[in-house]
């Protein structure tokens, strides 16, 4: 008969065995997800490198790129706005590199720059917006009356500055009196809703609105009110060209409004890499088109149809 001393020692001698064994598995399980981590490591580290190359390659096949549109920009935006003015607007996250690129660009092109406005925070703020449509309610020149159903700000603001800033295409004339233009760019600098230089500020027959990359232009309506702007004054003048960078072009972006809308699309072209000198030459080419009546979706974003114009209009 069996001791209970004995039973003891066969109960002690079974958990011993199964201690050692999971020791002795762990420590082969062990070995092996180490084997496999490090191969999966080394996998990773390759992707890496691989795609690290793959990368600097890009850049440097995009930087060349970039070089050979500097070059060649004289030749190719020689003759394209000659004798053709133009107003250049900027909105708030707008990188100031990138509007005077664009202005230097419109130079080379034989364009005049009339004026540079920068759009503030306040302008494009829909918090802002009863304050902002009571100050264009208040300066609309005698006699002129803005589109009916376009009641939020930025359409609003775009009716209003197209009608004193852009020439009418039909004969090429002014809409109001030089005090009436005075009038309300004063009284909008004046509620914070814009800013210039002591430079005088003249009508145009075109505009290009300089955005940023726009990656929180969602917020409080923003990207909505700057594009509604630009299609507001498309109505008013002979072209209109919003070009920012890549963000723009995202959901909430002033320029995904724009693409993502039919009417607006059809009427003022964007482009989304302003930040390269390819984007910088074809904000110009589409202003061109503008003036022959097309309009475009260009640049390397969502929705973009084509990274530059084919050819120049004519």
């Amino acid at each position: 008969m069996i001791s209970m001393r004995q039973h003891a020692i066969s109960i002690a001698a079974i958990f011993l065995a199964l201690a050692l064994g999971v020791v002795l598995g762990s420590q082969t399980l062990g070995a092996e997800l180490t084997s496999g981590l490090r191969a999966d490591k080394t996998g990773l580290r390759q992707q890496v490198d691989t795609l690290t190359e793959r990368n600097r390659q890009l850049g440097g096949q995009l930087m060349a790129a970039d070089q050979f549109i500097a070059g060649a920009a004289g030749r190719i935006l020689a003759g394209a706005l000659t004798e053709r003015s133009v107003i250049v607007f900027t909105t708030p996250d707008a990188d100031p590199a990138d509007a005077e690129a664009v202005i230097k660009s419109l130079g080379t092109a034989g364009a005049v720059v009339t004026g540079r406005i920068a759009l503030t925070d306040a302008f494009a703020d829909a918090t802002e917006g009863d304050r902002l449509r009571t100050t264009v309610t208040n300066v609309i020149p005698a006699g002129a009356q803005l589109r009916t159903g376009a009641v939020d700000q930025g359409s609003m603001a775009g009716d209003l500055l197209g009608l004193v800033l852009l020439l009418d295409p039909a004969d090429g004339q002014t809409r109001g009196t030089p005090q009436e233009l005075g009038l309300v760019l004063e009284t909008l600098r004046g509620g914070g809703f814009l800013a210039y230089g002591d430079t005088m500020v003249s009508p145009a027959q075109l505009a290009v609105v300089v955005t940023g990359n726009s990656a929180e232009a969602g917020d409080r309506g923003v990207g909505a009110n700057i594009a509604r702007f630009a299609g507001a004054l498309r109505w008013h003048g002979a072209g209109v060209v919003l070009a920012g960078r890549t963000g723009a072009a995202e959901e909430g972006g002033p320029i995904a409004v724009i693409r993502t809308d039919a009417a607006l699309a059809a009427q003022v072209s964007t482009v989304d890499n302003v930040e390269r000198d390819i984007g910088r030459v074809t904000a110009v080419l589409a202003l061109a088109e503008q003036l022959a009546g097309g309009a475009g979706r260009y640049g390397t974003g969502a929705k973009a149809t084509a990274l530059t114009l084919a050819a120049l209009p004519g």
